[in-house]
């Protein structure tokens, strides 16, 4: 490996770090942690019923704390459960719609800071 690779690589993930980070703080700015903004992502953009399962998968955490994340999710008003009644096992998650105006600015921000930095990385990725 060349000089110039070590350094690619650790602009690339300075420049992911420096998106993580704008992430972060927008979320906290819309009242929600980094981990709930992205479960409520999860939902939106789940395929098919959204379930708690799927949430975990998404979120690359356990099954119990995906229960624990809808639960505080529910508490806050921004999701809410259905049991399904073929499967009393299966319980389908739906975003409330102060969850979904609240995705809604999120959303704006992040494809706005990510058209900011598309040329940066657009640039790195042709260098690999």
């Amino acid at each position: 490996m060349a000089a110039a690779d070590y350094r690619l690589l650790a602009d690339f993930r300075h420049l992911l770090r420096q998106f993580l980070a704008f992430s972060e703080r927008a979320a906290r700015r819309g009242g929600l942690t980094p981990q709930q903004h992205q479960a409520l992502l999860a939902i939106k953009g789940a395929g098919g019923v959204p379930t708690v399962a799927h949430l975990a998968q998404s979120l690359l955490v356990r099954h119990n704390s995906a229960v624990g994340m809808a639960n505080r999710l529910v508490a806050a008003g921004l999701l809410e459960r259905t049991t399904d009644p073929g499967d009393r096992r299966r319980v389908a998650l739906a975003l409330t719609p102060k969850a979904e105006r609240l995705l809604v600015r999120l959303t704006s921000a992040h494809r706005e800071e990510l058209r900011r930095l598309a040329p940066t990385l657009k640039a790195m990725l042709s260098r690999l």
